[in-house]
């Protein structure tokens, strides 16, 4: 019998261990993609966001962003970042974004 507590024992501070080192490599790669988007949008969406340059929707005017995220939606959104649009070149600036690049994109700017 001790033996057996023995090993659950050892077992239990094992997955304890293993998900605590597991949580915090989440919050990590969660700082690291925040960096990356950040990025990504001072090299490409910052251009016209910041200033609001053609109309532009300004980083950070949320009720603008939240009305037209409800209006077209996420998937239509990402859409037209992709394909582009008259005052908007297709990508938006950025040539190696994916569809979740362009998601996280357009929710860091609408915050």
């Amino acid at each position: 019998m001790f033996s057996i507590n023995r090993i659950l024992s050892k077992g239990y501070h094992a997955l304890t261990v293993g998900s605590a080192a597991l949580l915090l490599s989440g919050i990590m790669i969660s700082s690291a993609g925040a960096a990356d988007i950040a990025t990504t949008y001072n090299n490409s969406c910052a251009a016209c966001h910041d200033s609001g340059a053609l109309n532009a929707i300004k980083k950070g005017d949320s009720a603008k962003w939240q009305k037209l995220i409800e209006q077209k939606g996420m998937p239509t959104l990402i859409k037209s970042v992709k394909s582009g649009m008259i005052q908007m070149p297709a990508g938006g600036l950025c040539d190696t974004c994916s569809d979740d690049d362009y998601r996280n994109l357009i929710e860091y700017m609408s915050k």
